[in-house]
């Protein structure tokens, strides 16, 4: 991966919709040089796919949650992946240092249903206690990929 590859990933971030040829004007190539370019990092494995992404508060999930998730015991990060997939209101989870044993983060549609999807986190086999921070406002919400 070049420079240029680089770049062109930079302008698919800011527009996946983006054509080649416009793309090209960015980066000094042609339009037929940038697809062979995308097609070469997708076959690689680089860009992993294309999306969309709408906005949470119409789509109904603008309710969210940050939750720290306490574990007894050790819990291998596959068994929390596991644990935390059956949730389909956690968009997203990580392990992280510190003392609890993973960050959670969860969207839904009302401040019931968040309930609702922290209660199944808790009874999850292992996890000892949570702690949440409910959303207020967004400051800054940079897509990275």
């Amino acid at each position: 991966m070049d420079n240029i590859d680089r770049g062109i990933i930079d302008e698919l971030r800011k527009n996946a919709r983006a054509g080649y040829g416009d793309i090209g004007q960015v980066v000094g190539l042609s339009a037929s040089a940038v697809k062979r370019r995308v097609d070469r990092l997708v076959a690689d494995g680089v860009i992993r796919g294309f999306t969309v992404q709408v906005d949470p508060a119409i789509d109904g999930r603008s309710t969210e949650a940050y939750v720290e998730l306490f574990c007894r015991g050790t819990v291998a990060p596959a068994e929390l992946r596991r644990m935390m997939s059956g949730v389909p209101e956690v968009v997203g989870a990580c392990t992280v240092s510190g003392s609890a044993d993973a960050m959670v983060h969860i969207r839904a549609r009302s401040i019931p249903a968040l309930e609702d999807a922290l209660e199944r986190v808790r009874v999850a086999p292992n996890v000892d206690h949570t702690r949440s921070s409910i959303v207020l406002s967004r400051l800054i919400d940079r897509p990275i990929d």
